[in-house]
Parts: C-alpha cells; structure tokens; sequence
C-alpha cells in the first residue's frame, strides 16, 4: 500500500471471544453480504478460484457449518476450517501438495477469494438455533484470525534459531482492477514457517496477512495479533506495496487516516484510534537497519531509505511537506508510507513495540514493495509470464531484505 493520497498507486485491543448466551430475543436476521463479498461473484475471481483449486473450499465450509446444531461446534468448524485454509494456502505456496490448477503456486489471491466466500457463508448463515449479532460476529473474528495465519504463529520454544515476525496485506483497489494480487500478501504465504540463513545463523520466519479496511484496524487486530510476540522475537517487519519499481524502508510512521477507501469502499479521515490517546504520538520511527538494507544488494529493485512525510508545522494551520521527516512539536499529515493502511499498521506496531520497552532491543519497522505488475498489454487476463516473474523476484527480494536485516541486528537475550 502507498501514498494513495498522492495518486500514488500500491496500498482498544479486543479483550475477549467468549460466546454470549443465546437469546431467542436476541438473534435478528442475518446481515446481507459486505461489499467486499460481493466482488466473489464477479468472474475473475470464480476464475482464480477455479484455476488454483480453492473453489470447493467455501461451498465445502457452507456445508460443514449447516451441520452444526450448536454455537460451540459452529465455532469448532469455523477455527478448524479457517486454520486448514491458511495451511492449504501455505503448502501450496511452498510447493508442497497439490497446486490445484495452472495458476502459478506464488499467487496469493485464492486465498483472499476463498476466505471471502467463507466469511460469506457465516455472514449469511441462518442456524436452526439461532444466533445472536455477538455470536456471529465472534464466529467472523475467530474465522479471520484463523484463515489469515494470526493464530498459527509458532517458534520454537529454544534453540539458535533467531525469530522474525512478518505480516503481508490483501489485494485492494479492486474495483479498479479485479485481477490485483498483492506481493506483500504473497511474501507472507511463501515465508511462513521457512528458516533464512543469514550471516549470523538461521531465523525462522512466521508470518500473518491483515485485511485492508478502517474497522478492522480501530477495533485492535494489529495489536492483538503482535502483541504476544514482539517481546520474544529478534525482528519485526510489516509489509505492504508501495510503488512502482522499487523497495522503501519508510524511516517514519505518523498518526493519521487519511480516507482513501478501503476494500469495503468505507473511508476514515482522522487521528489513528488507540488506547491511551492522551499519550498518543505523532510519530513513530522505524529501527529496522535500513543504512544496511540499502547498501545491499538485495535484487532486481532499487532499495531506497525513504524520510518524506507530511506534517502541519508547531504553530502552523497548512500541511508542509518535509523531504528529511518531522519538525519537532509538528502534527502527522502522512508518514513516509503515506496516510494509508500501510502507514497504520506501520505506526500501530512501532507503537507496541515503545509501549512495550522494545525500541532500544527490537529492530522493527515497515517495507514497501514495488506495485505488482502485468506484463505489458495485458489488460484482461489474471496472470501472465512477466506478472508471475515480478511476484517471485518481489518475494525473492524481500527474504534478502530479511536476511540482510537480522544478520545487521544483535540476538535478543533470552
């Protein structure tokens, strides 16, 4: 994701899932399909869904799901489902089982279709025991974390191994153009779960992919899914495109929403939500070795440390933009990833990383990939030989990045 606000094309915490009781009174009618969903119907992703072998997965949940006869065995299915799509997703990526179809096994975009025709079922699910809004809602959310690798985050318990945290985004501006497959997205299926050797050893790399809408991040996914690792793993790095033809390592994150539409064409304009506002900052940098990265050579693409942002000055009423970062005492108008959701997730894991004590120990931060390209002329079929090739050197790219980045960096203790 990128600095939509340019033209530039690219990209409270939760607290609990206990079920609530069911109530006759409570349960209503079931909510129609999010716009998000809709697109399922459209014919280039029955497409890919068809040429990668994932579109029995949704009609396969649906049916598994109308057997329940309970709330528990519902969200039984929902966690054991979501979690075997994630799998699936994965070992195809890897080269492990079936590819399913010709599209290539790297292609991230049968999951995002898969996920949002499950998603689909439960939201449109009407049990004959009845459901109550808090129950499908939680189904929704255990359904997500499950289906996006957020719960399927495992090291090893000791070892020499040093441990990195990844996350990777869903396809967006689809209504643009459908067919639109997200490189960081794709990175985190073809990483998870792999070992990079670096100049200071292996690290196993564990990864998570985020949905690309407002509501998801306010109401804490970010948080709640790095929250229990960044104190035990040796880096962090989320992952998002960017522009077009080359990498950033976006030096500063800031505090603001600045509205483009997410996947459910809903906009949001304003200070980033989290908890504690009142010391909330404007700012957040990155401690990812980016000297390092960029004087690497890593790939095909140009690496760039990048510093630009967009603050209102101390004192001033009109954004300003600023080549070298933020001026003391200035207000957030976009950080170097833009104002977007990249730049959230950016902002929103550095800030758990300070509030955590972590900024002097852990090396985190954000990458923006290069915009995931057709090859030229094509302008209506799903793949093709050059966009197969930007996709693979794009996430050849980025495991250097990681291995230049953790042989820069010191293990943690412990």
């Amino acid at each position: 994701m990128t600095r939509i606000r340019l033209g530039l094309l690219g990209l409270a915490l939760l607290t609990g899932l206990s079920a609530p009781t069911t109530t006759a009174s409570a349960t209503t009618a079931p909510p129609s399909p999010t716009v998000e969903e809709q697109r399922l119907d459209k014919a280039v992703p029955q497409e890919i869904l068809r040429r990668s072998g994932f579109a029995e997965a949704a009609p396969r949940f649906g049916r598994a799901l109308h057997d329940a006869q309970t709330y528990a065995q519902a969200r039984r299915i929902v966690v054991r489902e979501g979690s075997a799509l994630w799998r699936r997703a994965v070992e195809r990526a890897q080269g492990r089982g079936p590819a399913g179809g010709d599209l290539s096994r790297d292609d991230d975009r049968p999951l995002y279709w898969a996920r949002l025709g499950m998603t689909r079922e439960v939201r449109t699910w009407e049990p004959d025991f009845g459901l109550t809004d808090q129950q499908r809602d939680a189904l929704l959310d255990r359904l997500e974390q499950a289906s996006r690798g957020q719960s399927d985050i495992r090291y090893p318990g000791k070892g020499h191994l040093r441990r990195v945290l990844l996350t990777g985004f869903d396809p967006f501006t689809l209504d643009r153009d459908i067919r639109i497959s997200n490189p960081s997205g794709a990175t985190a299926l073809a990483l998870d779960g792999t070992v990079v050797e670096t100049a200071e050893g292996p690290a196993r790399v564990e990864t998570a992919v985020f949905p690309v809408r407002w509501q998801d991040f306010a109401e804490g996914t970010v948080e709640r899914t790095l929250r229990p690792y960044l104190p035990k793993v040796d880096l962090c790095t989320t992952v998002s495109q960017g522009r077009v033809g080359r990498f950033d390592i976006e030096r500063t994150n800031g505090a603001w929403r600045g509205g483009f539409p997410d996947n459910d064409n809903v906009g949001r304009t304003g200070t980033i939500p989290v908890t504690d506002p009142a010391s909330q900052p404007q700012w957040t940098g990155t401690t990812l070795p980016y000297t390092a990265i960029v004087a690497a050579r890593t790939g095909r693409f140009p690496v760039y440390d990048h510093t630009e942002v967009t603050e209102i000055p101390a004192g001033g009423t009109a954004p300003v933009v600023r080549p070298d970062g933020p001026t003391p005492g200035s207000t957030a108008r976009a950080g170097a990833g833009g104002d977007y959701l990249s730049n959230e997730i950016a902002y929103r894991a550095t800030l758990l990383r300070d509030r955590l004590g972590l900024h002097d120990t852990l090396p985190g931060g954000h990458v923006h990939t290069p915009v995931l390209q057709f090859g030229a002329g094509n302008t209506t079929e799903v793949t093709d030989p050059e966009f197969v090739r930007n996709r693979l050197d794009i996430i050849a790219q980025v495991r250097a990045i990681v291995a230049v980045s953790v042989s820069a960096t010191e293990r943690r203790p412990g």
